[in-house]
């Protein structure tokens, strides 16, 4: 029984890792097709003949973008926008999360609180109201339009709301033994124990920065404001003959949109996918583990 049990796990083991890894594979396929296509010449990708390897292997997708001062101009707006957009909304969500996870003993109006909220959660106010509040307030054509306009996700206030609410509550009772106050409580007790969370929520925030076009086109004037994936979203290949030299000609001739967009969405994936490397280990590290102990 023990070596049939001891058969059986080892199997189960097998094919455990040959799902994990047909899961990784299929996870990885669409970003290796992508470059693959970025890669490929006009006419294999326009054909589709490119699968997983290049076909035609060059790097004009690449050199068009590249060689565009405004995209640097746009990723650098990008940039700016992801840097405040999580500093601001982290700050903003933990000091809305703290008095919500408090009981209406501790904090009266909290129920009032999240029913408005939940409201905000399920309606919202129109397209129009929204552009002629942010308009009216000098925030349009400029980062802080951008930064404020999405700046407290509603969801990620109730994920930290729920996280502090799974806290021992002997934490509580300890740092009000040894007079510690809310401020203090916050930010030298449950901040630290949220870490998780509080990289999650981050990491939510940043792909959101990062991925959003329509808020670039709607809240600023042009592409000297444009961040990065509206200025991808609006870029295509435009051939004018009349005022290019020869080898442009030729060089614009062997691009397609079909390459050029797999090229800006390869490099727009980059800076989201080194981030998470570095936020991924939160997510299954249990911080709070013994935080109380007996």
């Amino acid at each position: 029984m023990i070596q049939n049990a001891g058969l059986r796990s080892r199997l189960f083991d097998r094919l455990l890792v040959i799902a994990l890894l047909l899961v990784a594979f299929l996870c990885l396929l669409p970003i290796w097709y992508t470059l693959a296509v970025s890669l490929s010449e006009k006419s294999a990708a326009t054909a589709g003949q490119v699968w997983l390897w290049p076909v035609g292997f060059n790097f004009n997708s690449y050199e068009q973008i590249m060689n565009d001062g405004r995209f640097f101009h746009s990723f650098w707006i990008s940039i700016q926008r992801v840097a405040l957009g999580a500093v601001i909304t982290i700050a903003i969500t933990t000091l809305m999360a703290f008095p919500l996870s408090r009981n209406t003993r501790e904090f009266g109006p909290r129920n009032v609180f999240m029913w408005i909220l939940v409201f905000t959660l399920l309606f919202n106010g129109g397209l129009i109201p929204w552009y002629m509040t942010v308009k009216a307030l000098g925030l349009y054509n400029t980062i802080w339009g951008l930064v404020l306009a999405g700046g407290v996700p509603v969801f990620n206030v109730i994920l930290i709301v729920n996280y502090f609410r799974n806290l021992p509550k002997e934490l509580d009772e300890a740092a009000l033994v040894d007079g510690t106050g809310p401020w203090r409580m916050l930010f030298a007790i449950y901040v630290p124990l949220a870490v998780p969370v509080l990289a999650t929520v981050t990491l939510f925030t940043i792909v959101y920065h990062w991925n959003e076009f329509f808020h670039g086109l709607v809240l600023t004037s042009g592409q000297d404001h444009y961040p990065l994936q509206t200025f991808i979203q609006q870029l295509v290949v435009v051939i004018d003959a009349a005022n290019m030299t020869e080898d442009q000609y030729k060089r614009m001739n062997e691009l397609s949109n079909q390459t050029l967009n797999a090229a800006k969405i390869f490099i727009a994936m980059i800076p989201v996918l080194v981030v998470y490397l570095f936020l991924q280990r939160f997510f299954i590290h249990g911080i709070t583990l013994g935080s109380v102990k007996e």
